[in-house]
């Protein structure tokens, strides 16, 4: 467990997209570690544990995306807004240049600052996130429970979205449900989740990634030139591993790590691994 508490590491800024809420622990080269999407999410939700191992080497910034967390929501593609506000923080704490860990929605937000940020992007890690689906369907399991609870949310939705995010359901306890809960029913947070995954959001996503026009939107991919880890697990069912495959063959330098017996969340799943791993690729 981290030896970090909440209250310790909470920070806040104000800037012309509202209040952007964050964390901060540790000394050294900064490290930012974006969380994914989802039913409660946060950066604390998201990297908690794993922060006291980075913090031993680096500066680590762990923001909530706006919609998230302590962060105001603000309008616009939310994809692009979060961008947008990973920018304004670094300017805002005059980050100059940065190592950037992703899961999901956060490895697509660092995929972009790689590739259209160049010089302020040092190494990236993505956990899972990127691509497309090559041989597995579209949309996988846990994007399909994820939109169920986005229509109707219910505490069986959440525990069925949780599960397909795991290998081990054993992770998914009364407390982590009840937490999680607590913060998807806030109207912010439900808000955001609807944007991005109602039935409409998702029809228009498959829409996205089918046709002649489906390969553009991983087309920056070759414009990334910091040397690039994907992590995966194997047994993703949100992302599934053979979305890897087109990332690992258009980032020039790039490496896969696939952790097995592991879902969507390799940096809580498989932490101790997880965290070898990447600490050695980011001190290379």
């Amino acid at each position: 467990m981290s030896n970090y508490s909440f209250e310790s590491t909470s920070r806040s800024l104000s800037s012309t997209a509202g209040s952007l809420h964050y964390h901060e622990a540790g000394e050294g080269p900064a490290l930012i570690l974006l969380h994914g999407s989802g039913p409660g999410v946060s950066g604390w939700a998201n990297f908690a544990d794993t922060l006291a191992s980075f913090a031993d080497r680096f500066r680590c910034i762990v923001p909530d995306f706006p919609g998230y967390g302590g962060s105001d929501a603000v309008e616009g593609n939310p994809i692009e807004v979060c961008v947008a506000a990973v920018i304004t923080l670094m300017d805002e704490l005059k980050i100059d240049k940065a190592h950037i860990i992703g899961n999901s929605l956060g490895g697509m937000v660092g995929a972009l600052l790689a590739a259209h940020q160049a010089p302020r992007v040092d190494r990236f890690v993505s956990i899972g996130g990127l691509g497309m689906n090559l041989f597995s369907s579209f949309p996988p399991e846990g994007i399909v429970r994820l939109s169920e609870f986005a229509e109707d949310p219910s505490r069986d939705k959440i525990v069925a979205w949780l599960s397909s995010m795991v290998f081990d359901r054993a992770l998914i306890t009364d407390e982590l449900v009840e937490q999680r809960m607590q913060h998807a029913l806030e109207p912010k947070t439900l808000a955001t989740t609807r944007q991005l995954y109602s039935r409409a959001a998702l029809d228009g996503m498959a829409q996205m990634f089918a046709g002649p026009n489906a390969t553009q939107r991983i087309a920056h991919l070759s414009s990334i030139t910091a040397p690039t880890l994907l992590t995966w697990g194997r047994d993703d069912r949100v992302t599934p591993v053979d979305m890897a495959l087109l990332p690992m063959k258009l980032i020039p330098n790039c490496e896969l790590h696939v952790f097995p017996n592991c879902g969507h969340w390799a940096m809580i799943e498989r932490r101790t691994e997880f965290n070898a791993v990447v600490s050695a690729f980011l001190t290379q």
